[in-house]
Formats: structure tokens, sequence, C-alpha cells
């Protein structure tokens, strides 16, 4: 893949973003879930469009498969706070393949395909998962992370904005849309963005360090 960045300031670059967009990977998918995955219910029984990969449009899912994908992604979520990752994916892939709207478990299986770098099959689940929740912040956060992680710096930085909307309050969010900015040249948003960062969390490093490097 070509590498977002011109030669010859690549290397510089790359130290400068690289870190804490590793930190962030790592600390995303390791939680498994210290997100707050209760929350990402569907908001209705039906969501108005099926997500990506999952059951055709004229499917039923049966209050017996709810139920029952419910206790897979419980078990799911157990196994990967015990590190247990692929032992988790299998019961999250249990999971969606018995009720395809299931938020949880296409959030916490998106935090496990990012965890392992297989970013194309985690962006699809956290887009299901925010097409169920659009009013959530995690999903797309994980999804922005993982553009960022194959160079789509555009689409992160959307993904970024509406994040931000959803949870003001979430320094994280505004920590990596400065990134996203500065990526993309932006000093001005990237400012900004580690500003709010610092505010929410003042002991945010990477927030700090990036306001120090766009000269907010």
């Amino acid at each position: 893949m070509a590498s977002p960045f011109p030669e010859p300031g690549l290397a510089r670059l790359r130290r400068i973003w690289r870190q804490p967009l590793a930190l962030t990977l790592v600390g995303i998918a390791l939680c498994g879930c210290s997100f707050d995955l209760g929350s990402l219910m569907p908001e209705k029984d039906k969501p108005q469009e099926a997500p990506t990969a999952a059951a055709t449009p004229d499917s039923a899912v049966s209050a017996a498969n709810v139920t029952e994908a419910q206790t897979h992604t419980t078990k799911a979520q157990a196994l990967a706070k015990s590190g247990e990752t692929q032992a988790a994916l299998d019961e999250f892939n249990r999971a969606v393949a018995l009720d395809p709207y299931n938020a949880q478990a296409l959030y916490g299986r998106a935090l496990l395909y990012q965890s392992n770098n297989e970013h194309d099959f985690a962006i699809a689940d956290f887009g299901a998962a925010s097409g169920l929740n659009p009013q959530k912040a995690e999903p797309l956060l994980g999804r922005a992370v993982s553009y960022l992680a194959i160079g789509k710096v555009k689409e992160a930085a959307a993904d970024l904005d509406e994040a931000s909307e959803a949870d003001p309050h979430n320094a994280q969010v505004w920590t990596i849309r400065g990134q996203a900015y500065e990526r993309l040249g932006d000093k001005t948003k990237a400012a900004a963005s580690y500003n709010k960062a610092v505010s929410l969390r003042p002991r945010d490093d990477a927030a700090r360090s990036g306001l120090a490097r766009v000269g907010g």
C-alpha cells in the first residue's frame, strides 16, 4: 500500500503519529471491552438497513436467537478480557450468526479484528455497529483508528468529526481527531482538537505533545 506521506519527511512524520496511534490501537483492542458495551444495543427491534455481511434482508431473528446470541456475546467479552482472543472471536462469530443486529457482538468482534491488524474486517463491523447505534461515539472512534492505520485519513477525520459531536466530552476522540487533522496538514483543526482533549484530560501526553507540534 502506498504511504500517505511523501518522502523525504516520511521517517520523521511516522515518528510523530505512530506511537500515539499504536497506543490507541492497543488500548482500544485490549479494553474488549472497557467501553460501555451494554449501551451498544439496537435502538429499534430492526434497523432500517441491515448491516453489511449480516443476514439476508428477508431473514427474521427469533427471540430465542437473540437470547442465545447475547449469551455468546457475554462469554466472548469475558474471554477477551482474559486474553483468550481466538476463543472470544469464535463466540462473537456465533453471536453475530444468530443475531446479525447484535451491536455488542459486532463491536467486540471489530476490536479483536483491529488488534489483529485485520482493519478491513474491523471497519466493516464498526460500521455495522455504528449503523445500529448512530448516536454512539465508540464505534466511530474504533473505525477511525482502523482508517488511520491503513492510511485513509480523510475517512478517519469524518468519523472523528461525527464522534466528537456524539460525545463531546470524550478526550480520546479529540486526541485522535487532532492526530488525523495533523496528518491532513490542517493545523488549525488539529490544535483545536488537542486543546479540547487537554481541557478534558490535562495529563493526556499525546494531546499535549501534539499541541506543541502544531503550535496551538
